[in-house]
């Protein structure tokens, strides 16, 4: 009787700490599913930037500036982000459509890149209010908005280099060139001449 006292004591101890461990199991289990998806993060590689004799002629431009400190928030960005800051980042852009200061700027072909990119930023804004919407749609309207910015800085760019191209050229690509003599002598007579060697005998 002795020993049937000392097993069933072994017994019992030991069923009680089985069924600790098990809670212990569901517990981790539980803790595990936790976890946050990183799925929902909308991520876009870097878009084209400003070059440097741009940047130098748009510093000034303080509406561009803020945009282009606001677009950074979207090169990363989760779908609720997004479209909570969809209302803001199209009135930034229609605030620096309403503002151009550079002259170069206002071109129609440039204008109408902003005005495009200005339209996708409501659509964003739109997206916003309707509850069905998918994260699919929502991320492919947050590329087509980073690649018009792309876009937009691409254009500023050219126009730009086209500048400085003309700057370095001889011949002003302006003025239409109606007669090539003319021409052919403007040009021999800005090309240096060779120097005569002295050869020594």
């Amino acid at each position: 009787m002795k020993y049937l006292y000392s097993f069933l004591l072994l017994i019992l101890f030991l069923s009680f700490s089985c069924n600790k461990t098990k809670k212990l199991e569901e517990v981790v289990e539980v803790a595990d599913t936790l976890v946050v998806e990183d799925t929902d993060r909308i991520i876009n590689n870097t878009s084209e930037t400003l070059i440097p004799a741009a940047k130098r002629s748009l510093k000034d431009w303080k509406e561009y500036q803020k945009l282009d400190q606001f677009m950074l928030k979207y090169y990363n960005v989760s779908n609720l982000e997004a479209l909570n800051n969809a209302k803001e980042l199209s009135g930034l852009v229609k605030n620096m459509i309403d503002t151009i200061r550079v002259e170069k700027l206002t071109e129609l072909n440039v204008v109408a890149r902003f005005n495009v990119l200005h339209n996708e930023t409501l659509r964003l804004a739109d997206m916003a209010t309707i509850r069905s919407i998918s994260k699919e749609e929502v991320k492919e309207e947050v590329k087509k908005i980073i690649d018009l910015y792309s876009a937009v800085n691409s254009k500023i760019n050219t126009i730009y280099e086209a500048e400085d191209l003309q700057s370095s050229l001889e011949v002003d690509t302006e003025e239409p060139i109606n007669d090539f003599d003319v021409l052919k002598k403007k040009l021999e007579s800005k090309r240096k001449r060779p120097s005569r060697i002295i050869s020594r005998q």
